[in-house]
């Protein structure tokens, strides 16, 4: 697993979640390399591509077991090589095809040769990227003087954000409605690589009241949350504080105290086959709203290659599909455009799939601030690496818990509203910050606009952004002014709206 890292003590950042996520080889590279391949009747069946990480994994394993994805074309087939070549069956991403089991070296290596299977995904490591300048978003602005569908201020009110996270606290006070009930209405955690775990129905619920933002990295999900859809709140010092959308409704799925692409790729399925119900199907949408838009700020440290086979491009094509927006953080690595160090998923060409860079608005709220140094950059030469837009990412405040490894890299704690609300808040950055403004945002589009698909939510955000200057020059591609740092610029959320609704 790889940990996290500071870049200045200022505010703290940490990197994104990291997972490898390079192109395939064939499994002759390990024959190659003197690996021994289990003998197979003539004739030769061709090998499934293997992802480069499971590659190296393989040729490191020894003795030991790991876990996989096998794909193939549908969910009986890949359940079929998992069962013949006797891995342990782990879960299944029934909709796009994908068993996920354990097994030695050997038995990943026969799986490769199994009938039908396409393509193997290595389980790697994730680690998770880190106020909110509502005002510089317009956001504020759209609470304020613009009414959704359904008659309500424009706050995201009638639709779900699922948070695939660290986890939360539900009863952190900036996730409190004015009621005393909280903004979480479904919080689920992924124990889909606990041993102990026999269901391959394995992405479990927990009740609202308890805080699942334990892990190791503790605190980064409940600061993400706040950031999508806290409520508005008055600190002790004076300071109004409100989320993105702060009338949206949060399902919270934590990937488990493994930090391990399964268990992310597992809240994404979970989200896939759950998002119109997601608090089961006799909860009605007015308690429970449908999820619209799921936020995710990991990704591979460094950039990658896309790599439209893996699990994830699946399962987020699919999600967009059924009407579901995917935001990705856009990676903490900068760069100078020699080379692209974005988020490999965010990549997608797919509409309604969002890469958001971070921008600074140098804590005044300004509309012509500059994009983030830690900001990762695409590859100048190729527009498909470029973020689709920016959103405030750097010295964002929001809900935190002090004894928190996340919360206590902050250098500006704050004191919430009660008594004994001691610096539960706290000013973070990185574009796992920039990204739940996105998300938020598309909360509010949503409830604008209940008709609209992704590629149309999608198309709103990135064809009003307002073009601060700082950094690249903009320039024509893929219908868009674009940058290769800042993508199209600045989310508008006011044009936005009204370019959807016109």
């Amino acid at each position: 697993m790889r940990g996290l890292s500071h870049r200045r003590p200022v505010s703290s950042r940490s990197k994104f979640w990291a997972f490898i996520a390079g192109g395939g080889l064939v499994v002759a590279s390990l024959a190659n390399s003197g690996t021994a391949v289990q003998a197979r009747p003539a004739p030769l069946l061709p090998l499934a591509r293997i992802q480069s990480f499971l590659v190296g994994q393989l040729a490191s394993l020894g003795s030991g077991r790991t876990t996989v994805m096998v794909h193939s074309a549908d969910i009986a087939t890949s359940r079929s090589a998992v069962q013949a070549t006797g891995m342990r069956l782990v879960t299944t991403f029934d909709r796009i095809g994908v068993a996920v089991a354990n097994g030695t070296k050997a038995q990943i290596l026969a799986v490769a040769a199994r009938p039908g299977v396409t393509y193997l995904e290595g389980n790697t490591p994730i680690s998770f990227t880190l106020d909110t300048s509502n005002v510089a978003t317009r956001g504020a602005e759209a609470v304020a003087t613009l009414t959704g569908a359904n008659g309500k201020a424009l706050d995201g009110s009638g639709v779900s954000v699922a948070v695939i996270d660290s986890g939360v606290d539900p009863t952190h006070p900036f996730l409190k409605n004015a009621d005393g009930s909280t903004a979480v209405v479904a919080s689920l955690k992924s124990v889909c690589l606990d041993e102990s775990t026999t269901a391959t129905n394995c992405v479990i619920p927990v009740p609202t009241v308890i805080d699942t933002d334990t892990l190791s990295v503790g605190g980064h999900g409940t600061h993400v949350n706040g950031i999508v859809a806290g409520r508005p709140t008055v600190l002790t010092d004076g300071t109004h504080l409100q989320g993105a959308a702060p009338g949206a409704s949060l399902v919270s799925i934590s990937t488990g105290a493994t930090l391990l692409i399964v268990g992310a790729d597992s809240a994404l399925n979970w989200v896939l086959e759950n998002h119109n119900a997601p608090c089961g199907a006799g909860v009605p949408a007015s308690t429970c709203p449908p999820i619209k838009v799921t936020n995710n700020s990991y990704g591979p440290t460094g950039g990658g290659t896309f790599d439209p086979q893996s699990a994830t491009v699946q399962l987020q094509r699919a999600l967009a599909a059924d009407g579901v927006v995917t935001v990705w953080a856009a990676g903490n690595d900068g760069g100078d455009g020699t080379s692209s160090l974005t988020n490999p998923p965010a990549q997608d060409p797919t509409g309604g799939i969002l890469s958001v860079a971070s921008y600074f608005d140098q804590n005044t709220g300004t509309r012509d601030g500059t994009v983030s140094d830690f900001s990762s950059r695409g590859a100048a030469n190729d527009p498909s690496t470029w973020p689709d837009l920016s959103a405030p990412g750097e010295d964002i405040e929001s809900s935190c818990r002090p004894y928190l490894v996340i919360c206590s890299t902050g250098l500006a704690p704050n004191n919430g509203p009660g008594p004994l609300d001691i610096g539960t808040f706290n000013t973070i950055s990185g574009t796992s910050m920039a990204a739940p403004h996105i998300a938020g945002i598309v909360a509010q589009l949503f409830q604008a606009d209940p008709t609209a698909t992704p590629a149309e939510i999608e198309a709103a955000l990135k064809s009003t952004t307002h073009k601060y200057t700082n950094g690249a020059p903009y320039t024509q591609a893929n219908g868009y002014d674009t940058s290769f740092d800042k993508g199209t610029g600045l989310v508008d959320v006011v044009a936005a709206v009204a370019a959807l609704t016109s």
